[in-house]
């Protein structure tokens, strides 16, 4: 069974992998879609945003990293992928997924999404946040690996 894990993942965090680490002993194959959105301003290219995701997920034999553009329901029937993987920290980012769960139900009512917790290590952990941080000089070794700490201080210099 093929899961598909999809998200800006700008940039990809702890918090992101766990969720990936956790999904990757329930499914046969996980699929971690980089989304190209073009109506959200990146910090990050896709295509380094697909570097730093292929670079921490490299250990994980059943991961693969793809890039894609236009909606995720699209990119489930390129992937053949049985149900959306989606993360979630808190209460709050239940709301926005439940709608978004079955939207993509309604697109293609085969579709199933998988909620999964995120460790509590990682409840208030986001890429927003980690961004923020490493603007104003604040140490993000906790909240991301060492490739994607280097980057966001060279971003932020």
């Amino acid at each position: 069974m093929v899961g598909l894990y999809p998200g800006t993942f700008d940039p990809i965090t702890f918090g992101h992998i766990d969720i990936v680490m956790r999904a990757s002993r329930i499914f046969s194959k996980i699929v971690v879609v980089i989304a190209d959105n073009p109506n959200k301003k990146n910090l990050f290219s896709i295509e380094e945003r697909l570097d730093f995701a292929k670079e921490c997920l490299k250990d994980y034999p059943n991961v693969e990293v793809i890039k894609h553009k236009g909606l995720v329901i699209d990119a489930v029937e390129i992937t053949q992928a049985s149900a959306i993987i989606r993360g979630l920290r808190a209460l709050s980012d239940f709301e926005y997924e439940f709608q978004m769960a079955f939207t993509n139900r309604q697109l293609n009512d085969k579709i199933d999404t998988v909620f999964l917790m995120t460790s509590a290590r990682y409840t208030n952990l986001s890429s927003s946040m980690v961004k923020q941080l490493s603007q104003f000089g604040g140490n993000v070794d906790k909240y991301v690996s060492p490739i994607v700490a280097e980057a966001l201080k060279k971003k932020f210099e």
